[in-house]
């Protein structure tokens, strides 16, 4: 039967207004209804007009004539009904998907997604090969039902923590109090990363107009340390929220440290604080500012007795930098505002720092340091002794105060490190120490001055990566040694005045860059055929050395030749013939022993063209028997024997290791000593001059 156009809108009029209101039973009962009163026809009526599936009509019709019960209060499908649930299909998945994402703990340890990023694409796939089909998004919902979600590293572990760490925190705290109530600054110091300049990217964005950024070189690792440098090092005082900004440009030492925090007290804090006694300073345990560099404490003596100020440092524990108030109160913000910029210049560094802000009140000053500040200064121990510091009741270690020492007005000033240097090398530069005329040091300086520098530029070179880009001399990057001081200095070691030991104390410079200026000018001197002869003077302290060049009197004995010394039958136990013989009898089986070890220490033989170990030993094999025999009788220490004869502690070590298997070999034995020497003073002396009567 045709349905009548009438009725067909008057159905399109209530479908238009009920069916929004129903859910899908109830649109499916309320068509299957209509149709029903249609009668015949009109199933396909309905659907029509309502734009269903005639199939959903019939299902309706289904229901109401089967009678079906209602369903419960607020469901639409009986239970059961819809899509099965993924891990209802596949009672394995989850287990498979746990086992990718959690391989440590209970998965397969050669899952091939250990070491790869775990997307959800890869996820996906991975399962899929297995036998599990399954789509990305299904993962992530599966990832989600059972607590995972995306995550980043959290910067948590501190590694091994000192037992102290909290009690150290805590005492921190009660200096910083105590200070700021009595109206005393309190400041926090550290040094910023290092910084390249030039066109390189920088992490972060900025507002630019779209589709015009900076643009910034491609590869910046290729720049290496070729290109210059920025070193911010910082002081924020705590109380004002205000920092201050040195850029270095030379490196981070603890004279830069220390410059830092004077122009800062110069320029800001004595106009904050003009009724100041005392500064606290709060640093890290580590860098320029390290409790265990002497110079970082000699450097703040000096400035607690320019201002006056007795200057009290308390050190976080190692490893807990990130506590200290000046990295997430100036560092962070400073990073922050040169987001997205690059650092092209020293002036545009300054100029970001300076105009960082917050909305706290955070006020920041930053200038440039174009001073020198080389490597290589060291701190002398009778110096370190004579500060004026007092160390905390509480970890004395990490809390010390230096206090002003007390100076008559009318002295003069305390000359500068590198004054003194320059006194004591002008002494030094003695005849009858270097064994040749002020003039024909002169003349040797002058001869080796071309391969001097040659030799210099080709070490820069190397640790540069590549050649120059700004000129000789900038910023005023000088060694502390200049040619000919380093040709006096190596005089003198080889000419056997004295160990590096004293030349160090001497000149206070660390035993790194003395080592590397005696390596470097003896190869220059043996390349030009410069011989040296050792003197029979014995200095083992710098007070016996400056004593001798004051007076001119020897405190201690001349030094004969050392194995002559030595060789004294009180010490080796032995008589000179028969310590004569058995440097004898084992001079060949010492030379296999040591060409044995070579070969290991080289994994084969010698390559060809090498000089064929012509290359001299730094003692001879009566030298390393001789060591051998008074160490094993324990006439003294290695340390005495290696500044004996002038060696590292590595090279008596190696003697020992030649030699004593030898003398077990053949059954050699010898009573220990009565006494053990500790001190090359204490065992020359122990031995009769030529001339003095026995004791």
């Amino acid at each position: 039967m045709a349905i009548e156009e009438g009725v067909r809108q008057q159905l399109a009029v209530r479908f238009c207004v009920l069916l929004p209101h129903l859910d899908e039973r109830q649109r499916r009962l309320m068509l299957a209804t209509e149709a029903g009163l249609l009668g015949h026809g009109g199933v396909r009526a309905v659907a029509r007009v309502a734009g269903a599936s005639e199939t959903t009509v019939r299902r309706g019709l289904l229901e109401l004539e089967t009678g079906s019960e209602p369903l419960g209060r607020g469901r639409v499908r009986r239970r059961g009904g819809g899509r099965k649930r993924l891990t209802e299909r596949d009672p394995y998945l989850l287990s498979a998907l746990m086992a990718l994402v959690e391989p440590d703990e209970r998965g397969d340890p050669m899952s091939p997604l250990r070491w790869t990023t775990k997307s959800l694409r890869k996820l996906a796939a991975e399962l899929t090969r297995r036998g599990h089909p399954i789509s990305p998004g299904s993962v992530c919902q599966l990832l989600r039902a059972n607590g995972f979600s995306l995550q980043a590293t959290a910067k948590t572990l501190e590694g091994k923590q000192h037992p102290d760490r909290d009690a150290q925190f805590r005492y921190i705290n009660e200096q910083v109090k105590q200070f700021q109530v009595a109206d005393e600054p309190v400041i926090s110091v550290d040094s910023k990363k290092k910084e390249m300049l030039g066109q390189l990217p920088s992490a972060g964005r900025e507002w630019r107009p779209k589709g015009e950024p900076i643009e910034v070189e491609d590869h910046s690792f290729f720049t290496g340390p070729k290109g210059e440098t920025a070193i911010p090092y910082g002081v924020y005082d705590l109380t004002a929220d205000a920092g201050w900004v040195s850029v270095g440009v030379d490196h981070d030492t603890s004279a830069f440290a220390v410059a830092t925090i004077r122009r800062w007290w110069q320029g800001r804090g004595r106009l904050d604080y003009p009724a100041a006694t005392r500064l606290l300073v709060t640093a890290d345990a580590g860098g320029s500012n390290s409790y265990r560099y002497r110079a970082w404490k000699a450097e703040l003596a000096a400035l607690a007795a320019e201002t006056g100020l007795a200057i009290t440092v308390c050190h976080f524990p190692p490893g807990t930098s990130k506590w200290n108030k000046i990295e997430h109160r100036l560092f962070s913000q400073i990073t922050m505002n040169w987001r997205g910029r690059p650092l092209t210049s020293h002036e545009v560094v300054v100029n970001t720092i300076a105009s960082t802000t917050t909305r706290a009140g955070l006020r920041v000053h930053a200038e440039l340091d174009p001073g020198a500040y080389p490597l290589g200064v060291a701190i002398s121990k009778a110096r370190m002794q004579a500060l004026p510091i007092e160390p905390h009741p509480v970890r004395g270690t990490w809390n010390y105060t230096l206090r002003p020492a007390p100076t008559d007005q009318t002295a003069a000033p305390a000359p500068s490190p590198a004054t003194e240097r320059a006194t004591v090398l002008e002494m030094l530069d003695d005849p009858r120490l270097t064994g040749m005329t002020s003039g024909d040091l002169d003349t040797l300086a002058e001869k080796l001055a071309t391969a001097q520098r040659a030799q210099w530029e080709q070490q820069r070179y190397e640790a540069r990566g590549g050649p120059r880009r700004q000129r000789p001399g900038t910023h005023g990057k000088k060694p502390l040694l200049n040619s000919r001081d380093r040709i006096l200095v190596t005089l003198l070691y080889l000419r056997r005045v004295c160990s590096q030991r004293v030349l160090r104390e001497m000149l206070e410079i660390n035993d790194r860059t003395m080592s590397q200026v005696v390596t470097d000018t003896r190869r220059l001197l043996r390349e030009h055929k410069v011989s040296i002869e050792t003197t029979t003077l014995l200095f083992s302290t710098p007070d016996e050395l400056l004593a001798f060049l004051r007076t001119g009197q020897l405190a201690s004995r001349s030094r004969e030749p050392l194995p002559e010394i030595l060789s004294d039958p009180a010490l080796t136990g032995l008589s000179r013939t028969d310590l004569s013989t058995l440097v004898d009898r084992l001079a060949l089986r010492q030379a296999a022993r040591v060409e044995r070890r070579r070969h290991q220490q080289r994994g084969g033989p010698r390559q060809p063209g090498t000089r064929g170990g012509v290359f001299p030993q730094k003692i001879g094999d009566a030298e390393r028997v001789l060591a051998a025999v008074l160490f094993h009788r324990r006439v003294c220490t290695g340390e005495v024997l290696a500044e004996l004869f002038q060696v590292s502690r590595r090279t008596i070590g190696n003697a020992f290791l030649d030699v004593r298997p030898l003398l077990e070999e053949d059954g050699f034995h010898l009573e220990p000593a009565p006494r053990k020497y500790r001190t090359v003073g204490a065992l020359l002396a122990s031995v009769p001059q030529q001339g003095d009567p026995p004791s």
